[in-house]
């Protein structure tokens, strides 16, 4: 679908291109796009769809959009490969907080997202991004209903951990077995779940290590999901299955989240893979 009719005249009023950078964090990928120079942001809906579209457009498990921001060092929105919107995005903020912390010299930001004010900071070649507290509470995930969030009246004993976004975590003996796509489709929109739900499958490897599955909402599988590592942390703690420190096996790499009195600390591999201008054209609706 083309983006609408006022954004392509936006766009040549100000006669410059849209650019991107491509990056992943642990395999799970992301167009992210600077709109700090222009006067607010420039995605819609119709314009994630088709930039989200692998064949027809780039591809991504989500879109992160950087916005000037007047009380954080910047704003960052999330979009879907559906076009809808997503809360949070641990892999995506700390892919973003990267590339802005390698263009400024700078080790600290401070970055607004739906989530709220989230931290992030440079220690030694690792980023680290401070997810803030999990959501504890029915009413915040959100559930439907007053439920026990850790075991949820749902087939395979789930926990529902809230990071900004909703997360359905299932413990099961082998990930690498779970049925993630049969099931992760089922449960995300299942009636417990009002606004949908992210929905994980992990296994415990070793004291303090799991290997975790995911499916996420509006997308589907991915290689990784940070708010899904740092829920998947915060449910092993509670369960009885680790500590507050955990090294999390996702399909694409490695995770550590670290859950400290200040917040879930999330940190992991990052690539910028390449950078590219949108044509006219793509924007127009005409590819």
């Amino acid at each position: 679908m083309a983006p609408p009719r006022a954004y392509i005249a936006a766009m040549n009023a100000q006669q410059s291109p849209l650019a991107f950078a491509k990056m992943h964090g642990a395999g799970n990928d992301f167009v992210v796009i600077d709109s700090r120079p222009r006067a607010g942001g420039v995605v819609t809906a119709e314009l994630a769809r088709a930039i989200g579209d692998r064949h027809r457009g780039v591809g991504f498990d989500q879109l992160a959009e950087l916005r000037s921001s007047d009380a954080a060092d910047l704003d960052l929105d999330f979009w879907n490969s559906d076009g809808s919107r997503a809360g949070a995005c641990g892999n995506a903020t700390r892919c973003v907080a990267a590339a802005v912390m390698d263009a400024t010299g700078r080790d600290r930001l401070t970055i607004r997202t739906a989530r709220g004010f989230l931290r992030a900071e440079r220690r030694g070649v690792q980023v680290w991004v401070n997810m803030d507290a999990p959501i504890l509470e029915w009413q915040g995930v959100p559930l439907a209903s007053a439920v026990d969030l850790l075991h949820l009246p749902l087939p395979g004993d789930p926990v529902a951990v809230g990071m900004g976004n909703p997360h359905c975590i299932h413990f099961v003996p082998d990930a690498d077995a779970a049925p993630v796509a049969a099931r992760g489709a089922e449960v995300e929109h299942d009636p417990l779940f009002p606004e949908a739900t992210n929905v994980e499958f992990a296994s415990l490897i070793a004291p303090d290590h799991l290997r975790l599955r995911v499916w996420e909402r509006g997308t589907g599988i991915t290689l990784a999901c940070g708010s899904g590592a740092c829920a998947t942390a915060v449910a092993a703690h509670q369960r009885g299955l680790t500590g507050r420190r955990v090294v999390i096996a996702a399909d694409g790499g490695t995770l550590e989240v670290d859950w400290r009195d200040d917040g879930v600390w999330l940190t992991g591999p990052v690539a910028h893979v390449f950078d590219g201008v949108f044509t006219p054209e793509f924007l127009a609706g005409e590819t």
